[in-house]
């Protein structure tokens, strides 16, 4: 087991890798169609989850989300948030704002964000599948937090771990990030040589064989 943080060694991947990664544990963690808001960074740290649902009576009640941020005392939180209503929003700028001050790393929503300008202009990371205009308030509440959720027919628990980048989203499961890390490094290391080789003139039908990938799996971990 490396000494390194798990976190730290995930912010040196990118989402391509991580997603080989796991295909080669033959386990599931990439989401489809979950991209940044706005153009921001990519994001590593660990899922903090929630799920929304449909509001059906019409009592007053919290906003979705809050008691979650409220709750956050670490640095290493990313907000993952299921439930999402097409073209109804679950994120805006003043959730936002509450969440840089809990040094909340960013949000992954399986769903909408609105106010993505004000989001933009502090710098605080959005991922989602798309943006609108419409407010969550009387049409989408919270209905639980802290426990296993569904983020694009993949299962996200409290405390797995996510990167987010350009390409896309990817959920580890905390049981085997050691492994994915593992794995993930060497596909880096392989990627790398294969991209020298073809620059240097070697036939890319011979550097992209499939045997080429397979010899990741008896390579020695970084």
């Amino acid at each position: 087991m490396s000494l390194v943080d798990p976190l730290q060694r995930l912010a040196e991947l990118d989402t391509n890798t991580v997603s080989d990664a796991l295909d080669f544990l033959q386990l599931p963690g990439a989401v489809v169609g979950i991209r940044p808001l706005w153009d921001c960074p990519k994001v590593v740290g660990r899922a903090s989850t929630v799920q929304l649902a449909p509001k059906t009576g019409a009592a007053p009640t919290v906003h979705l989300i809050s008691p979650v941020i409220d709750a956050i005392n670490s640095n290493d939180r990313v907000l993952v948030i299921a439930g999402g209503i097409d073209g109804v929003s679950c994120w805006g700028d003043i959730i936002a704002n509450a969440a840089v001050a809990k040094h909340i790393r960013g949000s992954v929503i399986d769903g909408f964000s609105r106010d993505i300008d004000g989001s933009a202009a502090i710098g605080y990371p959005v991922f989602g599948r798309g943006v609108t205009m419409v407010s969550a308030r009387n049409r989408v509440v919270q209905v639980d937090a802290g426990v296993t959720i569904r983020v694009g027919g993949v299962d996200v628990a409290q405390d797995d771990y996510v990167i987010a980048d350009r390409c896309g989203t990817v959920f580890i499961p905390a049981a085997v990030i050691e492994q994915v890390l593992d794995l993930g490094e060497r596909i880096a290391a392989r990627e790398a040589g294969m991209i020298d080789a073809v620059r240097s003139g070697r036939s890319v039908a011979d550097v992209m064989h499939d045997r080429q990938f397979e010899a990741i799996r008896v390579e020695p971990a970084r």
